[in-house]
């Protein structure tokens, strides 16, 4: 498992989890290149950060990372920046959020089985953590809607032919 952080808060955390679950990872900045590997990542997770994707100056990860073929998560920013690879469709919300919510899951089961494999297994509605103040201003291309919340109707993206995934919440989190 690859992974791209953009300093977030929770970047050690999300390692830590993965490990938690006998997940070898690594946590490299999002100003890795994809050429410079000397090895092909199984997948890759683009976490949380205190940017906003649509500021000059935002970190980007590398364009390549869409070229890998592997599986992709986007955790709260790294979901914008999935976003907003596929249309720049992000701005900043009305209401932000900070704490607990409830995720409305959605299933599509008409649109192949990789859609809902995020949430397989799980309950329609979990409770969550947030930490956001962007969010996305329209679904992009080729993506369906997997979860939403009373704020954010894009609290979950699924690409509807890739392994491309987006949360807005943080689901490493675990909050009382």
């Amino acid at each position: 498992m690859n992974w791209c952080y953009f300093r977030s808060q929770y970047s050690h955390l999300i390692t830590r989890r993965l490990r938690e679950l006998n997940v070898y990872s690594e946590m490299l900045p999002c100003t890795q290149k994809v050429a410079e590997l000397s090895w092909k990542p199984k997948g890759v997770i683009l976490s949380g950060s205190p940017f906003s994707v649509y500021e000059e100056g935002a970190p980007h990860v590398d364009p390549g990372v869409f070229e890998l073929g592997v599986p992709i998560l986007g955790i709260c920013y790294g979901l914008q920046e999935l976003a907003w690879h596929h249309g720049k469709n992000v701005l900043a919300s009305d209401k932000k959020e900070y704490g607990h919510a409830y995720l409305n899951v959605h299933r599509h089961p008409e649109k192949g089985e990789h859609i809902d494999r995020l949430f397989q297994g799980l309950e329609d509605q979990l409770e969550v953590w947030m930490s956001h103040g962007d969010k996305l201003s329209k679904l992009p291309e080729d993506f369906v809607v997997i979860a939403t919340t009373s704020n954010a109707p894009f609290a979950g993206i699924a690409h509807t032919k890739k392994p491309y995934y987006g949360i807005q919440f943080h689901a490493e989190v675990r909050e009382s």
